[in-house]
């Protein structure tokens, strides 16, 4: 626990990440190896929140563009969300990691409501925490409810996990001449506009000076070399 870095941390993962090689959905050997991950940041003695995202099972920007309402679209989005962490709870427990899944959106049969001062105390007992439903409210992405939840609990750094290994000038898949930041200021990734996260969420970040770690998450031990303070990724600081 002495050589923990960062001894609270959100972790972001990516909706999209957990398809895996699959089109859709859940790929069940991806959300085990992340359960076998997380494990080993809470056996280390990180205080750990999870918030995920759910690219691999609707979008709420893509349903509103194709005509969707972007109300109605953003809160499938949401509950999306809500499946991706049970799905994430079941895998933890699976491993004997003690878990809470804390909903935005209301759903007391399958999740607590999120209250800030619970989500808190269940950190400090070593639970780890699934904050689902994004923020509860359309037109916000789950990058800027990881934002706003690290926030609020009071996190050292986010780590948004990925299946890139940083933060490139240009789509790497698509380009391979691509050139990857090590480190970046919030400021450069609005002026370059370069898609890590939503504006608001960089903005947010920005004005409490939280840092802001994007790494792969498929490379064994990643997550928790980053924890340590490791150069993984790519750093953007405030």
């Amino acid at each position: 626990m002495s050589d923990l870095k960062y001894k609270r941390i959100l972790l972001k993962l990516s909706g999209e990440a957990l398809m895996g090689s699959d089109s859709y959905g859940i790929n069940t050997s991806v959300l085990d190896f992340v359960a076998g991950e997380v494990k080993d940041l809470v056996a280390f003695g990180v205080e750990l929140g999870i918030v995920v995202g759910a690219g691999n099972i609707f979008r709420g920007v893509a349903g509103a563009s194709r005509g969707m309402d972007r109300t109605t679209a953003d809160n499938m989005g949401m509950l999306a969300t809500v499946i991706n962490s049970l799905a994430m709870q079941d895998a933890l427990e699976r491993k004997l990691v003690t878990t809470r899944v804390m909903s935005a959106i209301p759903m007391q049969t399958v999740s607590e409501p999120y209250i800030r001062r619970r989500a808190t105390r269940h950190l400090e007992k070593g639970r780890v925490v699934i904050f689902a439903a994004g923020t509860g409210n359309p037109y916000f992405t789950t990058d800027s409810a990881g934002v706003l939840r690290a926030l609020e609990i009071d996190a050292d750094v986010i780590i948004k996990a990925t299946k890139v290994d940083g933060v490139y000038d240009k789509d790497p898949v698509k380009f391979p001449d691509a050139v990857k930041y090590e480190e970046l200021t919030s400021s450069d990734v609005l002026r370059k506009n370069l898609r890590v996260m939503d504006a608001a969420g960089i903005a947010l970040a920005r004005e409490d000076n939280l840092p802001i770690m994007v790494l792969n998450m498929n490379v064994r031990g990643n997550i928790l070399k980053a924890a340590m303070g490791g150069k993984v990724g790519t750093v953007i600081h405030a």
